[in-house]
């Protein structure tokens, strides 16, 4: 049975919703990422992820990489 975790992350430095956009499919490229939201004009991700193959460090240090900032609300 898996562990699916649902988490909320705001995202800061979007400019766009291509942003919002690149953001959700590098996280959905992270296996184990099951679905990733993100609302542009909230500035929010929502990201369903198997917290026994992803952690929440990986999941920001991907949206780092991307070059946004964001953390775990």
């Amino acid at each position: 049975m898996s562990n699916i975790i649902k988490k909320n992350l705001k995202i800061e430095g979007m400019h766009c919703t291509s942003c919002a956009m690149n953001i959700d499919f590098d996280l959905e490229d992270i296996e184990g990422v099951k679905s990733a939201k993100t609302n542009y004009a909230k500035q929010i991700c929502v990201v369903e992820y198997e917290g026994k193959k992803v952690s929440e460090e990986e999941l920001l240090k991907s949206i780092k990489k991307t070059g946004y900032k964001a953390v775990i609300l």
